[in-house]
């Protein structure tokens, strides 16, 4: 096989074609991960009602734990705070609201969406050997942006249509970045 930009363009993405399309389908759902999660979606509420608390210096440690042992959530705590008398409890899969001076409350059960859930951990992993090849898939895109540039020839070709194209898709991403962020 002879190396030229059209075989290595094309060989590079068959390669990372897998990936490429993973991280494109989680990244549009990243990208809306306030209205959804494919991480976090709620699988179950539940309203519950607890008594009622004086005030906000009622909510302690072992407020926490008794509370979490009393409603058999079986899981690791990550942060509590009460906000204008509302109790907030972020667990790893749960998370509760309670108004502390009604007791009232709820108790969402959050799951991971199969497949789409895994596919976004892509985009957030940190292991080490994850980021060595995240590394070299970031070098593969750009072998294959440029690659790209060199493919076509004659009035479609990069140097006489191609090149304000790249200009106007790099324009759109700085307007984003500098004027509407």
């Amino acid at each position: 096989m002879k190396l030229t930009a059209r075989n290595t363009h094309r060989d590079l993405a068959y390669f990372f074609l897998g990936l490429i399309i993973a991280f494109s389908i989680s990244g549009i759902f990243l990208n809306h991960r306030q209205s959804w999660h494919p991480r976090r979606y709620v699988y179950s509420s539940l309203e519950i009602t607890i008594p009622a608390l004086a005030g906000k210096e009622e909510v302690t440690d072992e407020f926490i734990s008794n509370f979490t042992q009393a409603q058999k959530i079986e899981d690791n705590l990550r942060r509590f705070s009460v906000e204008e008398n509302k109790l907030k409890i972020s667990y790893t899969t749960h998370d509760v609201l309670i108004d502390i001076a009604t007791g009232k409350g709820k108790i969402e059960t959050y799951r991971t969406t199969p497949l789409l859930g895994q596919m976004t951990q892509l985009h957030q992993d940190t292991s080490k050997w994850w980021i060595y090849y995240s590394d070299i898939f970031g070098v593969a895109m750009a072998i294959i942006a440029f690659t790209g540039m060199f493919i076509e020839k004659g009035r479609n070709s990069f140097r006489s249509r191609g090149w304000w194209l790249a200009l106007l898709g790099l324009i759109f991403p700085l307007i984003f970045l500098f004027l509407l962020s």
